[in-house]
């Protein structure tokens, strides 16, 4: 099935205000850079955002921050950001912090259809208030429930027409669980090939997931923190 858009504004037909995103991405690694951009130039208000991180103050998903048009982020890591930091402390923001590992299990249980699932993390803290716990083997546990969006957004190094999406080392990270778990799967790749030119055996995240599909252009890929070691 022909999943192509022509571009990353075509791709967000439908979104709303008020709607609840998954946004790729570890840092500023494997983000969806177009999809972001369009967002900003959408302005679409009133938005849940489920990321690992909230980018930084001038890139990523901080540009969304900066026009005001998250409501609420649930997320793992949000140190880079001072617009964060300010939004959050003056109650402009709405905040769920997940441990990593839990966000990840979180957005996998959601595109596998499991609604809840048991994890040590954070039992004992401020994560396990209002949750239920329980005994397994002698150690408590946490419930948790899945996260599901109307719409993820994902970005892939190489995807196909049909939605096949390949994803290159470390930029796969949040991409594939988020991928299953969006009612619409919208990917931005760097390579769009046709059907039959990914090897079946490399393909991460199968095109039943996707709906939508475009290449991608201008990708900056900053380096969140670049750290070098002095030549000898």
């Amino acid at each position: 099935m022909e999943k192509t858009v022509a571009n990353a504004d075509a791709a967000l037909a439908g979104i709303k205000d008020g709607m609840t995103l998954m946004v790729g991405g570890f840092g500023l690694c494997g983000i969806p850079e177009n999809l972001i951009g369009a967002l900003v130039r959408n302005g679409v208000k009133g938005l849940t955002c489920i990321s690992n991180n909230a980018g930084v103050d001038d890139f990523g998903l901080g540009l969304l921050l900066k026009q005001r048009q998250i409501k609420t982020m649930i997320a793992s890591y949000v140190g880079e950001n001072a617009e964060f930091e300010r939004q959050l402390l003056s109650g402009e923001l709405e905040v769920q912090l997940t441990p990593q590992g839990t966000l990840a299990e979180r957005c996998r249980a959601g595109g596998a259809g499991i609604p809840a699932f048991f994890t040590p993390a954070g039992y004992g803290t401020e994560v396990a208030e209002g949750k239920e716990t329980r005994e397994f083997d002698g150690k408590m546990y946490v419930m948790e429930h899945w996260l599901r969006a109307d719409f993820s957004l994902i970005k892939a190094w190489k995807g196909d027409t049909n939605g096949n999406l390949v994803y290159r080392r470390t930029a796969r990270n949040f991409n594939p669980m988020m991928a299953m778990a969006g009612r619409i799967t919208v990917a931005e790749v760097e390579h769009l090939v046709q059907p039959g030119e990914i090897d079946p055996d490399e393909v991460h995240t199968p095109g039943i997931f996707v709906h939508r599909i475009f290449q991608g252009s201008n990708y900056e890929k900053r380096i969140e923190q670049r750290t070098v070691r002095q030549r000898a």
